[in-house]
């Protein structure tokens, strides 16, 4: 409290960086999870591959039978270095892009202990106006145990598709948050 009345905000917590990849038929991942190592570390997890079929958004510039693939890095992160981890990602996506085309769609983000947040350089009614055109959306809330879906949340994110990923990479988070805690209680 007393850096509240001091006038200066209190510290915010190391985030998790995560990656929802959204890959085209027959693309070679592991160049990419080279690639996305390179950038913010050593992926400490990756789910499965599973079809993405809910929105036609991609069809014409990545083809049909697209995969979506949650995976995050060992390292924590700041929330406010989002920016520069989308700028990175977007970097990225372009290094693998065949003739104009995108065959890796990278949306970086972060867990904390109450929220799944999306980087976007696409503006919207929910999203934080980050600066340099990057956008901070809030994609899923943590709550009494589970992960709940907000009203602009990606339909695959609200079928409940990924949760059991969400769970694992946020149970990682936690033990990294009380191991730099000195296994104290986060």
């Amino acid at each position: 409290m007393a850096n509240r009345r001091s006038g200066s905000p209190p510290q915010s917590g190391a985030v998790k960086y995560l990656a929802a990849l959204l890959l085209a038929r027959d693309f070679e991942t592991q160049p990419l999870f080279d690639g996305l190592a390179g950038l913010f570390g050593e992926v400490d997890y990756r789910g499965p591959a599973r079809p993405f079929g809910k929105t036609e958004y991609y069809l014409e510039e990545m083809g049909p039978d697209l995969t979506r693939t949650i995976v995050s890095f060992a390292p924590l992160g700041k929330a406010p270095d989002l920016v520069r981890v989308k700028q990175a990602a977007a970097d990225l996506e372009e290094r693998f892009a065949r003739e104009g085309r995108r065959r890796a769609n990278i949306d970086p983000g972060y867990i904390d202990y109450f929220k799944l947040v999306l980087a976007s350089f696409k503006d919207g009614p929910q999203k934080i106006d980050l600066g340099t055109g990057v956008y901070a959306d809030p994609v899923m809330l943590f709550e009494d145990g589970a992960w709940r879906a907000l009203p602009w949340t990606f339909p695959d994110f609200r079928a409940g598709t990924y949760d059991e990923e969400l769970a694992a990479i946020r149970r990682i988070y936690r033990r990294q948050r009380r191991e730099a805690a000195g296994g104290g209680k986060p």
